[in-house]
């Protein structure tokens, strides 16, 4: 049964560009356009992992990461933290707050393949 993923960023051009390669690998893909959405996708879509983006309007990513690890129904979700916040401070933060793990914009797209494969348990690479 393939995975599931919810992609949650707001801007439209790496949306596309993370949806486009992670559907070509045979993955299920959903995305939520801001951390509200997000939220609420969560419950409906029961992902297998996240891919959150740091700096969106409404909600931050760094409060959906909070959010989502507080809620025992959602804490257990691995989360990839995909942000163009590339200092030390930033990165070790989100690891802290639960992320599983944190990629740095501007961002290969067959290495965050890679790294949502190995969160998602898959050998594949594409």
């Amino acid at each position: 049964m393939p995975k599931t993923v919810l992609v949650i960023e707001d801007t439209n051009e790496i949306a596309s560009v993370i949806l486009f390669k992670l559907r070509k690998s045979g993955l299920i893909v959903h995305r939520a356009a801001n951390g509200e959405e997000g939220l609420r996708m969560v419950r409906e879509v029961k992902p297998d992992l996240i891919v959150l983006d740091v700096m969106m309007p409404i909600m931050t990513g760094t409060e959906v990461l909070m959010r989502l690890k507080a809620d025992d129904s959602t804490k257990s979700i691995p989360v990839l933290m995909l942000s163009s916040l590339s200092t030390e401070h930033e990165v070790v933060r989100g690891l802290e707050l639960g992320a599983d793990d944190y990629v740095t914009k501007p961002f290969s797209p067959r290495e965050l393949l890679v790294r949502v494969n190995k969160l998602l348990g898959r050998n594949r690479n594409g």
